[in-house]
Order: C-alpha cells, then sequence, then structure tokens
C-alpha cells in the first residue's frame, strides 16, 4: 500500500484571512494630531503667500479675497469656511464639524503666527509654491486621518455626488480650477501658472495617499 498523500485545500476550505483590526486614536492623539497638521498647512499657506501665489480649496479661496480686500488670510479663511460649516451640520453632523472649525480656526491663528515671527526673506516662487503645496497637502492628511477636516469644497463635491450623480473628485478638480483661474484678477500672470502647477501637486498628494481601504487608524 502506499500512503496517502495530504489532500491539498481547496479554496474554499482555506481558512478566511480575517481583517487587520482597527486601532483608534487616542483623544490625545487626535489633539496632537490636528495641532500638527494645522500647523504644517498653516507654514504652507504662509510660503504661498510671501511669493503672492494661490492655491486650490477654500485656503486658496481665501488667499485670493485676502489679496483683492487686502485682509489677512486667517480673518478671510475663517468667513470663507462658514457657509460650508452650515452645510456640513447637516450633511456629516455636529462632531465632525465642530472638529472641522476647530481645526480652521487653529490654522488661521498659526497663519497670523507665522507673518509676526518668521521672516521668511527672499524666497524663489518656484520653490515657495512646490513646497507650500507639499506642506498643505500633508497636513491635509494628517488633519484627515484624526478625524476632521478643513471645510471646504469637498463638503460641496460629496453632496454634487449624492445628489446629483456627480463625481466628486470631478466636481473638487472644477471648483479648483475656478479658484487658481480667479487669481488671474488679482496676481500677476506668471505667478498663477506656477500656482496652477502647485495646486495639481497638493492634489496629488491626497490622491496617491488618501485613498479608502489604505489606513485603518481612526
Amino acid at each position: 500500500m502506499t500512503a496517502s498523500q495530504p489532500e491539498t485545500p481547496t479554496p474554499a476550505q482555506e481558512p478566511a484571512q480575517q481583517a487587520p483590526a482597527v486601532v483608534p486614536h487616542s483623544r490625545l492623539e487626535n489633539v496632537l494630531g490636528v495641532l500638527t497638521g494645522t500647523w504644517t498647512v498653516s507654514f504652507g499657506v504662509s510660503l504661498l503667500t510671501h511669493v503672492g501665489a494661490v492655491t486650490g480649496g477654500t485656503a486658496g479661496l481665501a488667499i485670493v479675497v485676502s489679496y483683492a480686500l487686502g485682509l489677512p488670510f486667517g480673518v478671510m479663511f475663517v468667513l470663507v469656511n462658514l457657509p460650508f460649516f452650515a452645510v456640513a451640520v447637516f450633511t456629516k453632523g455636529w462632531q465632525f464639524t465642530v472638529r472641522s472649525l476647530v481645526s480652521v480656526v487653529l490654522v488661521s491663528v498659526f497663519a497670523s503666527a507665522h507673518a509676526h515671527f518668521a521672516v521668511l526673506g527672499d524666497l524663489a516662487s518656484p520653490y515657495a509654491v512646490l513646497t507650500g503645496n507639499l506642506l498643505v497637502g500633508i497636513g491635509l492628511l494628517i488633519v484627515f486621518r484624526h478625524g476632521s477636516s478643513l471645510g471646504g469644497f469637498n463638503i460641496v463635491a460629496l453632496l454634487a455626488q449624492e445628489r446629483l450623480g456627480l463625481r466628486a473628485g470631478y466636481v473638487q478638480m472644477v471648483l479648483d480650477v475656478c479658484v487658481v483661474l480667479a487669481g488671474f484678477a488679482v496676481q500677476a500672470p506668471a505667478i498663477v501658472l506656477l500656482s496652477a502647477v502647485g495646486a495639481a501637486l497638493l492634489n496629488l498628494v491626497l490622491a496617491i495617499n488618501h485613498r479608502p481601504g489604505r489606513y485603518t487608524g481612526a
């Protein structure tokens, strides 16, 4: 008699792989994460405004309006986000809205602090625009991963997708393009074109790193 060979388990017999357990952030970790993310975003914005550049999102809209009216970015950033927070209360709930409002206020306060305490000197525009947008993108990722946001167009984009069937990513892109184009009304064409490259880099950072299933923290 020959020894029987062990049976090879069929796919149906193989044990199902369990999804990794989600390890939630502690309250302290969320606080430190939001502080870190908003500080990073605010310094990126400081680099952009130092050379007269713009970017996408409500941060870019606040920059454009601040150039037009001669008001500080921090003040405009809070004001332009207020309508979006009114929408967020009904679509995302109070907890998310309050967290996001705190994050927006922190960016505004930190941006004012940079303006008073950081002497940036003479910066090459390409360096400031690319580095500034990278910092804004990195800071946004940190804020997102700690259950907050910086308000803005993503709320409108999600509503357009839910109510009108439009792709949220495309809606976000169109809104960002409109903001950058508005920069032509207040800044020189060369810096606005450079800003468009920077805004594309910012969106690329978010598209590569902020995707469902790649991050299991809560």
